[in-house]
């Protein structure tokens, strides 16, 4: 009899495997720990996690579709409702894809980084001793209308970086969706005026724009936030960025002033600046960044990028990137970075390869789990680690070369796996979508990922996808959503011509006219470390079933692992003693509501 059931089950999963191998799970239960995201002091984050020994790339697909993830071979999904920070699972249409101006600028910035004419160093800008130092040159119409577009490009390049800590001051969530904060602009602080106030010799440049995002504010009824404190946060910003080549920025009564940190900026002989970025109007978004070129040297060679696609498997090179990566990015001590950790983390996968078959079902690279090594004259940069299954590419880390984090290799990385997915429709037409794992909208470090639009998140309820612009303005009320109620009324109340007055609070929010400002440190982190795969997690097994979970139905047809052979758990139930029945049915129920009634059926629960 047993071999009966058990022929019946492994003939049912085999035909449905199509040869793709089987899924066979440990189901681990609800988990509390620590959250990585508040930082809140007790065990606020709550999931249910399964342990994989081995998955399908169509279960795999199936359970991401459902707000899974996984951390190695561990599987997670929060529990919406109950955890301090819901995690919605984000994707974008690759074909739809809309790169912002900011993403074409990382393209470009590559592109002339390897063509030699970028090198990541520091802008060296206009100062009064330069000023001096070409005075004699000033009887010259020439050199007069030289002098005077350097100093316009030092200008933009203060405007610009102001306008950065507007937007990413802007991207806390402190103002309403759809808010236009204008544009900053700069002025050169003469040596006369400078002369007239005493202490204020170093000053080079200052600009009003506090003044006039605080008369925006209030003429919107937003707030009254005075210019003082705008510049105070400003300047905080602007300095901790890090990124005014050797200048610093100081607030004083509203005003923001850039001053000169150093006397050495300006000593170089031999140099001139030049504009190595694009020549578009400062109206259209471009920055120009004004970088130095020796005339006393070479151009620097041409580099050559490669983009290598490999199969997960240690490799001791990635491995010291990532040893590099994780303890100067992210601070992390020497002796946490451990082998064994970096392999349970981004090395181990219980997903089942699937050649390619020559056909239009599977890539040219098959379907796996992947590291893609981005290589620059045989120098290992960077590495994406990725899943690829049946509809998407899902996106799961990238660590990258500390020394190269002015090429922004998150934002690049995403660019080049959004462009393989458009590449690769050709070999298989299945491959649309692009996941970049989970959004957490009262996570600063998360918001990045909703500028690569159009993005939809996953309704954690009904498990219907959402534009991320129908959903923004209900996440900014509160952090757990049925995001497929607001959608679905939204559609029915735009359909009523009779009424056309009627709308959401959402319906005039256009996704194209901002975008989530985000600084280079964050635009890394795609998926944590779970922590509830480690140590410091509990799990709850004896938990009580609520009455919804009871009434989720039959759970007879849950396809179970026993001794190597498999049955459906209605075949089981004479086996067990009413009391170990009860249990089980308790941990069925609930495993198949977190799963759903079709993968339940398909996976193996590995008792």
């Amino acid at each position: 009899m047993a071999g009966k059931i058990e022929n019946e089950a492994s003939s049912s999963s085999s035909r449905r495997s199509e040869n793709r191998g089987e899924s066979v799970i440990v189901d681990v239960g609800k988990r509390r720990s620590s959250c990585g995201y508040c930082k809140s002091v007790g065990r606020t984050s709550i999931s249910h996690g399964l342990w994989a020994h081995s998955i399908t790339v169509d279960d795999y697909q199936d359970l991401l579709d459902q707000g899974w993830r996984r951390s190695g071979c561990f599987l997670y999904k929060p529990e919406m409702e109950n955890t301090c920070c819901p995690s919605y699972t984000i994707r974008l249409k690759a074909g739809d894809f809309l790169p912002s101006k900011e993403q074409l600028r990382v393209s470009r910035r590559m592109q002339r980084f390897l063509d030699g004419t970028f090198d990541g160093k520091k802008p060296v800008l206009l100062t009064d001793e330069s000023n001096a130092s070409n005075s004699a040159a000033k009887q010259n119409d020439s050199k007069n209308s030289e002098e005077r577009s350097k100093e316009e490009q030092s200008v933009l390049f203060f405007s610009d970086h102001i306008d950065d800590a507007i937007h990413a001051w802007g991207a806390n969530g402190e103002f309403p969706t759809g808010f236009h904060f204008p544009r900053a602009s700069v002025k050169k602080i003469s040596h006369a005026k400078k002369k007239l106030i005493e202490g204020f010799e170093d000053l080079q440049y200052s600009s009003n724009i506090s003044f006039q995002i605080a008369a925006a504010l209030k003429r919107s009824n937003i707030s009254e936030i005075s210019p003082e404190t705008i510049s105070e946060k400003l300047t905080d910003l602007l300095n901790k960025r890090g990124e005014l080549a050797g200048f610093t920025a100081r607030a004083c009564k509203g005003h923001i002033n850039i001053h000169s940190a150093s006397k050495q900026i300006s000593s170089r002989e031999g140099s001139e600046i030049v504009n190595t970025c694009s020549q578009a109007p400062r109206s259209g978004g471009a920055k120009r960044i004004c970088m130095v070129k020796n005339s006393a040297c070479p151009q620097k060679k041409q580099q050559k990028l490669e983009i290598r696609l490999r199969r997960s498997s240690f490799d001791p090179e990635e491995y010291a990137l990532y040893r590099r990566y994780q303890i100067k990015v992210h601070n992390d001590s020497e002796d946490h970075v451990m082998e064994s950790s970096y392999k349970r983390f981004l090395v181990d996968t219980p997903i089942v390869f699937v050649p390619p078959t020559g056909d239009d079902t599977v890539p040219p690279c098959g379907f796996g789990s992947f590291h893609q090594q981005y290589i620059i004259d045989e120098r290992l940069v960077a590495v994406g680690v990725v899943d690829i299954l049946p509809r998407c590419l899902s996106s799961k880390y990238l660590f990258w070369d500390p020394d190269l984090a002015f090429l922004s290799l998150g934002k690049y990385s995403a660019l080049q796996e959004i462009g393989w997915l458009n590449e690769n429709q050709v070999y298989c037409p299945s491959l649309q979508y692009y996941y970049l794992g989970y959004y957490i909208h009262s996570c600063s470090k998360m918001k990045y990922k909703a500028s690569y639009v159009p993005s939809e998140l996953l309704c954690p309820l009904r498990y219907q996808w959402v534009p991320f612009h129908t959903a923004r303005p209900l996440l900014d009320k509160r952090p757990y959503v049925i995001l497929s109620d607001f959608a679905n009324l939204q559609n029915e109340e735009s359909s009523q011509q009779q009424n056309p007055d009627c709308n959401l609070e959402l319906q005039h929010h256009n996704p194209g006219e901002e975008m989530i400002a985000v600084s280079d440190e964050d635009e890394d982190l795609m998926e944590p470390d779970f922590e509830g795969s480690g140590d410091d997690s509990d799990s709850e097994t004896n938990d009580v079933l609520s009455l919804d979970e009871l009434k989720d139905g039959n759970v007879g047809n849950i396809l179970v692992g026993l001794k190597n052979s498999r049955y459906r758990y209605k075949d089981l139930v004479r086996v067990f003693g009413s009391t170990e029945n009860n249990y089980l049915e308790s941990r069925l129920h609930r495993y198949k509501k977190v799963v759903g009634s079709g993968l339940s059926e398909r996976m193996v629960y590995s008792l």
